[in-house]
């Protein structure tokens, strides 16, 4: 489906935990069925008395259905775009630029995945898990969090049946040096397809290491612009074929193979 605006309406809009917003909207057909997993939207954030984003907000596609017209998002309540979304009412009207980006790659004929996120980086790979369940695919995940109240386990499976890790700041789990053997032995074990990861650099540089010959992909999060691959602000650094080549983000990515992700681009 070729990219275009689009007028949608507010079905809900309300408060996950203390941080996170979730928010669904009723989009134009055949919107919802022509995008998939790892894609992203351009979100016109609305003008208030108080906040006055003037970029739209790039924000990964959280669940897409089960109506044909439904697509939703899971946003973390944080600055001047974010903070006038929170203020939409159901009815309220949405302006969304999309679909944008490269998704992930993902095929029936596996028997497991094995998706690793912190953070926000849920909800950008929680599209995958009613994806591999109905496709009859067994489900590994380990989620990172500060702190087991901000782990939206529930928000990630939403009822499909996985196999779930989870390791929290608060306890110090989360440290590289104690996630790494967990890493080791579910991979081991559990010989996944493929590996799906999102929300923290750590955790992608830990990937890295241990994969090995293990498939993996990665979906980026940058700061962007356009979103079209024009301002050229989400280029990132990738080896490919033993050549460093630069990539944008918004455009040939956001999803990209674990192995090519060299590192930040820094300007200046």
């Amino acid at each position: 489906m070729k990219v275009g605006t689009h007028a949608c309406t507010v079905v809900e809009n309300r408060w996950v935990n203390a941080r996170y917003k979730y928010l669904r909207l009723a989009c134009p057909l055949p919107l919802a069925r022509h995008t998939v997993a790892g894609q992203f939207f351009q979100l016109a954030c609305p003008v208030t008395d108080t906040e006055a984003p003037f970029l739209r907000r790039p924000m990964s596609v959280y669940g897409i259905g089960p109506e044909e017209d439904r697509i939703e998002f899971l946003y973390h309540v944080k600055g001047v775009g974010t903070r006038a979304l929170e203020r939409l009412k159901p009815g309220g009207s949405l302006t969304i630029v999309g679909p944008l980006g490269a998704g992930f790659s993902f095929s029936s004929d596996w028997k497991r995945v094995l998706l690793v996120a912190r953070g926000v980086g849920l909800a950008t790979m929680a599209p995958l898990v009613p994806l591999a369940a109905r496709a009859g695919v067994a489900i590994t995940a380990l989620l990172s969090a500060r702190a087991p109240a901000d782990l939206m386990r529930e928000e990630f499976l939403r009822g499909a049946p996985a196999d779930l890790h989870a390791v929290f700041d608060s306890d110090g789990g989360s440290a590289v040096e104690r996630v790494e053997p967990l890493l080791g032995r579910i991979l081991e074990r559990e010989r996944p397809d493929m590996v799906y990861t999102c929300g923290s650099n750590r955790l992608l540089a830990l990937l890295q290491n241990i994969l090995g010959s293990t498939a993996g992909e990665v979906a980026l999060e940058q700061q962007m612009a356009c979103a079209m691959g024009v301002c050229l602000s989400c280029v990132r650094l990738f080896n490919e074929d033993g050549t460093k080549v630069f990539h944008r983000v918004c455009c040939e990515g956001p999803v990209f193979p674990i192995a090519a992700v060299a590192g930040e681009v820094q300007f200046g």
